[in-house]
């Protein structure tokens, strides 16, 4: 069954989110949009290509002026300015100008690539999310944030870019691979914890559901979920102020990220990045000790690592400070005051960090202890 979000900018309605369970309905809500008189470019990578590609291309071939596709190598390391790149050059051997628009058919690389180059070809073109992963419906289809990464620092390189459409179908969800189905959660997760301890208690008491991929309950899972991020971009689309919240995680995260050269998916540095300030809030009396416990554990029927070894929790502590979260030479960190209520912090201490980071280390002598 369809279900919308609708997502207002600047207090005027700007997209909807579109909730379907097959691309059947794209071309109407893309028909909408004015697409019957446009060039439309289809921009994914290869696995996705492999799935959806030529489904989503012959809903567009014949209703619009021209329906073409730009694939890309799948992966993280593929989320680059040379990646852009050769968008650019496809766009103009394609004769694409400023009326007409792309379609990111893909996870978060896919959607964080795509919206960059729209943003940037002449200007700025329109934009359309396709997210086929739980972490890219989930989150970040939503509110406009695009970018590469740049000398292995993760987003470093951006820009705000509203698309004029998310349209999600939760039938790609069935064709995740599990690693890459739980890795979404992680994000799902955050949403409960910096905002809704309601959503988060609705996902305990749904954890087997949400294993098994039930449709009914992913729907649910996703229209709560997407709710939060909805309400927090509204509040804030440029990151002035609340929308850093939703950085919960993603500090440390970025930075195990970036020293495993990206071998872990984003939702699982996620996971390991919530334990972490879910540790510090803990030691600062913000949280019990029963809650710490509960949140650490809560990742783990989700496939989600709540420890990691072979890292330098040093070298750790050393790239959170190359985060592009940094101001005025202070972390801006994301901590609980309580589930369903984060808070930001700029007074976090490299010993608070590295503590926190040795929470989630284990090293041999743990192993052997």
């Amino acid at each position: 069954m369809s279900e919308r979000l609708s997502v207002s900018y600047n207090r005027k309605p700007c997209y909807d989110i579109v909730f379907q369970q097959s691309f059947q309905g794209l071309w109407q809500e893309l028909d909408v949009l004015g697409c019957g008189g446009k060039r439309l470019c289809i921009v994914t990578d290869s696995k996705v290509d492999e799935l959806y590609g030529n489904e989503v291309l012959s809903c567009l071939d014949g209703n619009c002026l021209k329906a073409v596709k730009y694939v890309f190598p799948e992966g993280e390391a593929n989320k680059t300015l040379d990646t852009v790149k050769g968008i650019y050059q496809y766009l103009i051997q394609e004769g694409f100008d400023r009326r007409d628009m792309l379609l990111a058919l893909g996870g978060g690389v896919v959607g964080d690539v795509t919206g960059y180059a729209a943003a940037t070809y002449l200007r700025g073109v329109d934009f359309v999310q396709l997210p086929t992963t739980l972490l890219s419906q989930c989150d970040s289809s939503i509110g406009g944030k695009t970018g590469v990464d740049f000398d292995g620092y993760k987003n470093m390189v951006g820009a705000f870019k509203m698309p004029r459409l998310v349209y999600v179908n939760l039938s790609t969800l069935q064709t995740l691979d599990s690693r890459q189905y739980f890795s979404g959660f992680g994000e799902v997760m955050k949403h409960g914890l910096i905002k809704d301890a309601l959503f988060y208690e609705w996902l305990i008491e749904n954890m087997y559901e949400i294993c098994d991929r039930d449709m009914a309950v992913l729907q649910e899972m996703l229209l709560r979920s997407c709710s939060v991020k909805k309400l927090v971009v509204e509040k804030d689309p440029l990151e002035q102020g609340e929308r850093a919240l939703l950085n919960f995680g993603h500090t440390i995260g970025h930075a195990i990220e970036k020293a495993k050269d990206f071998q872990l998916l984003h939702g699982e540095c996620v996971a390991l990045g919530a334990v972490a300030a879910a540790y510090i809030s803990w030691k600062r009396e913000m949280l019990s000790m029963e809650e710490y416990y509960e949140i650490r554990d809560m990742f783990v029927p989700f496939y989600l690592p709540i420890s990691i070894d072979d890292i330098d929790p040093d070298e750790i502590l050393r790239l959170t400070k190359a985060d592009k979260k940094m101001e005025s030479g202070r972390i801006k960190f994301v901590l609980l005051k309580k589930i369903g209520r984060a808070v930001l912090d700029s007074t976090v201490t490299d010993e608070e960090l590295l503590a926190a980071i040795r929470e989630i280390y284990f090293s041999e002598e743990d192993a052997h202890a």
